[in-house]
C-alpha cells in the first residue's frame, strides 16, 4: 500500500470540502505546485489532484496547474474532476498526467469508460466510485452526491473487472473530510470479494494508525488530504508505517 497525498483545487486555491459540500470548504494557504513539490521531496510516490471547479461546473479552470504539477515532478499524478469526454482525457494526458480519475461518467455510462480504457490503456483510467450505505446497501449517488442513482457499488465493480479495468478509488461519502478514520469494514469486504482489484481507499484518514489499519486490510493505496495539510503527520512518516 502507498499513501497518496491529495491536492484539491478550487479557483486556483488549495482547499478541502467536508463530505463533498461546496458550502463546507476549508482554505489552505499553500501554492499548489509548491505543495506538490514538498510532498514529493518528503517521499510521495504518487499524487492525487482534483479540479473541484470542473467537477461541479465543467470547464478546465485548474487544468494548467494540474498539468504543471504533473510535468514538473518525477512521480505519477492521477487527476480527476470534470472528466466528461475524450477531449478532457487528451488534455490531461498531453499535460503528462499519468492517469485520469473518472467519477460521474463511470457511474452513468460505464461502456463509455470501458471504451476509453481500450483507447488509452487500462492503467490510465482510475474508476472513482463514491458510495453511501443506504438500508444496508452500498449505493452510488450522482450530481454532487445529492441524487440517488439506485446503482449498487458491487454491480459496477464487477462490470469493470469483467471488462479488464482493475483500478478503483472508493470513497465512503460519510467519512470524506471528517477526520474520523476510514471505513475499514467496507474495504475489508471489497478486498475479500474482489482480490484482484487495485483499490485506493479515500475518506477519513486522520492518523498513522488509520494508514496502518488500511495496510492490514490490503488496499493498494490510501488517499490522504486534510491530515497532511493540517500537519497530523508527514508523507515521510506515512511511508514509514
Amino acid at each position: 500500500m502507498i499513501p497518496i497525498p491529495a491536492i484539491d483545487l478550487r479557483e486556483g486555491r488549495v482547499v478541502r470540502l467536508t463530505q463533498g459540500d461546496y458550502n463546507q470548504q476549508r482554505n489552505y494557504d499553500f501554492d499548489a505546485v509548491e505543495l506538490a513539490e514538498r510532498y514529493v521531496a518528503e517521499g510521495a510516490q504518487r499524487l492525487h489532484v482534483v479540479d473541484l471547479d470542473a467537477a461541479r461546473d465543467g470547464g478546465s479552470r485548474n487544468r494548467l496547474a494540474i498539468c504543471d504539477i504533473a510535468s514538473r515532478l518525477g512521480v505519477p499524478v492521477q487527476a480527476g474532476g470534470g472528466v466528461r469526454d475524450e477531449s478532457d482525457l487528451y488534455a490531461l494526458f498531453r499535460g503528462h498526467v499519468a492517469a485520469a480519475v473518472v467519477g460521474s461518467v463511470a457511474v452513468r455510462d460505464p461502456e463509455r469508460v470501458i471504451e476509453w480504457a481500450r483507447v488509452f490503456g487500462r492503467d490510465r483510467i482510475v474508476v472513482a466510485l463514491d458510495t453511501r450505505l443506504v438500508d444496508g446497501v452500498w449505493t452510488l449517488p450522482l450530481h454532487g452526491w445529492t441524487e440517488a442513482s439506485g446503482i449498487d457499488l458491487h454491480d459496477r465493480i464487477a462490470l469493470y473487472l469483467d471488462a479488464g479495468l482493475d483500478q478503483f478509488l472508493i470513497t465512503d461519502i460519510a467519512r470524506d473530510g471528517m477526520m474520523g478514520g476510514p471505513s475499514l469494514d467496507l474495504y475489508r469486504a471489497l478486498r475479500s470479494r474482489y482480490p484482484d482489484a487495485r483499490i485506493q481507499a479515500s475518506g477519513g484518514v486522520d492518523s498513522i494508525a488509520s494508514l496502518s489499519a488500511l495496510k492490514a486490510v490490503g488496499v493498494a493505496g490510501a488517499i490522504v488530504g486534510r491530515a497532511l495539510l493540517e500537519g497530523r503527520f508527514s508523507v515521510a512518516e506515512a511511508n514509514a508505517c
